[in-house]
């Protein structure tokens, strides 16, 4: 009997990590397009991938009938807006980033969001109907600066080192790739920002509906986005084969898989891991996805990380860690860019 209300606690606790892994397991996959097929375009890339997701989001969109019809004008043009910066413009800065960079300085980059987050919804004024952020403690949140700082310098380090040694490399194309990187922070740092201020001042509203209402407004989006791009190759005389590349089979397939992975269950996962983890836990727990994006950007090297680059992440991970035990922020526990 005594040992009833521990396993009562520690289900739930064990069974939300577990969600959590699974998340960032699927979410590390967003870095593995643009590695696995670096003859496209970003923009081919991040338009495939959300109407893929826009397709997808369909049949969600008919059980979640009721619900959207809720929404009035206003509210879809804020989906419209959340669809296009959080999802098609982060995801476009994104691929370029990593086409230019390579795999393990943008993902560092990205994997600093829960801080950045933190810090800006601090920092900012409150909208109305938006919860007031205490008071920004920058002595207890700059020692895990410093630590992501050091993090991010010793794995930049690194690859620089091994473009020098590269008689082909291009610094300045790395250079962009860092800047597109922190591109796609920002754009992911306003929006769930803005998200978790337009679901605190409807609370009568359903989560669900309005993540479905999100992915319905991606699809258009995308449509135009893919035609324009399919309109200019063909204007400009590109001869890159469109509509879907001289590997279509493989586009295709895994455009879908990212839709489907990431975009979907990835948030289906991390939407379990939250019902059951403290939003300053399952802030912490977003590290997963750093950690599976460079495993995947590694094996796909056919190589293992120096020791330098290993440091680098630990320092990383410690530094988003001790953030997030500090200044416990719901805008943490939602920062997850897919």
């Amino acid at each position: 009997m005594s040992d009833t209300p521990a396993l009562m606690f520690t289900a739930p606790l064990f069974t939300g990590i577990l969600f959590a892994l699974a998340a960032g397991l699927m979410w590390g996959l967003v870095f593995v397009g643009p590695l696995l097929l670096p003859e496209y375009p970003a923009t081919l890339q991040s338009f495939g991938r959300y109407l893929a997701f826009g397709l997808i989001a369909l049949p969600l969109a008919w059980f979640d009938r009721d619900k959207l019809r809720q929404l009035a004008r206003t509210d879809w043009l804020e989906a419209l807006k959340l669809a296009l910066v959080g999802n098609i413009v982060y995801y476009l800065f994104l691929a370029s980033a990593i086409q230019r960079a390579g795999g393990p300085l943008p993902t560092m980059i990205i994997g600093t969001l829960p801080v950045v987050i933190a810090i800006t919804s601090k920092l900012r004024r409150a909208a109305p109907g938006a919860r007031v952020e205490a008071p920004l403690q920058w002595r207890r949140l700059l020692p895990s600066l410093v630590l992501i700082g050091l993090g991010i310098a010793l794995v930049n380090h690194v690859e620089l080192d091994a473009l020098k040694r590269d008689p082909n490399a291009d610094l300045a194309r790395y250079a962009l790739g860092g800047l597109l990187a922190a591109g796609a922070v920002v754009c992911w740092t306003w929006y769930p920002i803005r998200n978790a201020e337009w679901l605190r001042a409807h609370p009568d509203r359903s989560p669900r509906g309005w993540a479905t209402a999100q992915g319905l407004m991606t699809l258009p989006l995308a449509v135009i986005g893919y035609g324009l791009t399919w309109g200019w190759s063909v204007a400009s005389g590109d001869a890159f084969p469109m509509p879907f590349g001289p590997r279509a089979v493989d586009f295709v397939m895994l455009m879908f898989a990212i839709g489907l992975f990431a975009s979907w269950l990835g948030t289906l996962c991390w939407n379990e891991a939250s019902q059951r983890l403290p939003p300053s836990l399952a802030g912490q727990l977003i590290v997963f996805e750093t950690l599976a994006a460079l495993s995947y950007a590694f094996v796909l090297r056919k190589s293992l990380p120096q020791l330098e680059t290993l440091v680098g992440v630990a320092l990383l991970i410690a530094g988003v860690v001790w953030a997030v035990r500090t200044q416990p922020s719901e805008a943490s526990a939602e920062a997850h860019p897919n």
